[in-house]
């Protein structure tokens, strides 16, 4: 039972779409203002199309994706925009579209499109422009605080890569003054450093797991895959494969731990390096990616993830790839990379940060999930106005960090 003074109709009562306007990279200029395109606000120009708040779909490409802008853009030939919210919020209509499953109505021979006549006439139900305000609000704490969340884990990062930068490329640690410079195969290091290959530090380089589809199923284990593995981080893309535990033991599978490092063998970029810092079931992975154990008493695992996810070190890794259709660098050119190893109380130091780093940028990261799915479970409730909101008192419906 539903709140009352919600109204049945069409989309096309709530919202006009207009399609977005052509823009080259050639006339693209670096600007404040975001281009959205249908994969999302990926550039900036110097000119806007709207002033916002604004909301845009994907209409071409990559059909159905959402977005909003508080203030003016430019939306890309390959989306609709709304060019008339028609007195309603918003705000609202960004959450309202997200439950409408727009990528369905693809209308398109060969490339996926979305007609914006046919969005037009879908049905919908829509309460008043108050109730709107208040799901609105509620369901903005959350993208709020994930917001929020994600800024601080690109600070902690983009400080790692400051520090790192100082100490390790500029080589101005503390207590540099004076130390001698020495030839090496990565260049001029510090005397005292060395420079030696991934093998060497490492307990054990293997590559992950051969599972093939007909070996898949159940939910023992779940089965990590290239686009799992990030720079320096571990992306939820929401197709989760697993395999039975029969299976594991059959195929003699590898067990994933924390302190591991996965490695990436294959673009984009090719030589990405997740350090395993959380796992919240039984996992493996896949051939195409290493699974590389750390000999602690050697190098740091999160110093040595931090080492290969470099923008020097990924440019060397796509050098020494191999393969015109699927290039991949092979297990053996990755053990025999070079590894940058500092004096032990200059690695030391800087481990201990990436540790207290790592620890608060893994706990904004579970908050961001947690934040995820409680925002995804109330979205679609609030949005049929199966929770009723008309008596909320939106001063509590801050959610908590």
């Amino acid at each position: 039972m539903t709140a009352a003074g919600w109204l049945q109709g069409k989309l096309g009562d709530v919202v006009t779409f207009q399609r977005g306007y052509d823009i080259t990279k050639k006339v693209q200029r670096e600007g404040p203002y975001p281009v959205i395109s249908s994969s999302g606000p990926t550039t900036t120009h110097d000119h806007f199309k709207d002033e916002g708040p604004g909301v845009v779909i994907g209409r071409k490409g990559s059909l159905g994706g959402v977005y909003y802008s508080e203030g003016p853009y430019w939306p890309h030939d390959t989306t609709l925009w709304v060019r008339d919210f028609h007195g309603n919020s918003p705000r609202f209509v960004y959450y309202l579209l997200q439950t409408l499953s727009l990528s369905h109505y693809d209308v398109g021979a060969s490339n996926p499109t979305l007609n914006r006549n046919h969005l037009h006439l879908l049905p919908v139900r829509i309460p008043p422009r108050p109730t709107q305000e208040t799901i609105a609000t509620v369901l903005s704490a959350y993208d709020d605080l994930i917001e929020n969340n994600t800024r601080r884990i690109q600070l902690l990062e983009e400080m790692a890569q400051a520090i790192y930068r100082e100490w390790f490329i500029e080589f101005r640690f503390p207590g540099h003054e004076g130390v001698q410079m020495v030839n090496s195969e990565l260049g001029p290091i510090p005397e005292g450093w060395s420079v030696l290959p991934l093998r060497e530090v490492s307990l054990r380089i293997d590559d992950g797991d051969w599972i093939e589809t007909k070996d898949q199923g159940g939910h023992d284990y779940r089965l990590l895959q290239v686009s799992n593995i990030g720079i320096g981080e571990f992306r939820e893309t929401g197709k989760c494969r697993y395999i039975t535990g029969e299976t594991f033991e059959r195929l003699r599978c590898t067990e994933l731990r924390v302190g591991h490092i996965l490695v990436s063998r294959m673009p984009d970029p090719i030589g990405r390096a997740w350090y395993v810092d959380y796992l919240d079931e039984p996992a493996i992975t896949a051939v195409d990616i290493a699974i590389i154990e750390p000999d602690s008493t050697r190098i740091d695992g999160r110093y040595c993830a931090f080492f290969l996810n470099t923008r020097e070190n990924l440019s060397r890794a796509a050098a020494r790839a191999s393969g015109t259709t699927r290039p991949r660098i092979t297990r053996r050119d990755l053990a025999n990379f070079p590894i940058l190893i500092p004096l032990p109380q200059v690695g030391d130091e800087y481990a201990k940060f990436l540790a207290m780093s790592g620890e608060l940028k893994l706990a904004l990261t579970l908050a961001n999930r947690r934040a995820r799915e409680a925002r995804d479970l109330l979205l679609p409730r609030l949005i049929s106005g199966e929770i009723d909101v008309s008596n909320l008192d939106i001063g509590s419906a801050e959610p908590a960090a």
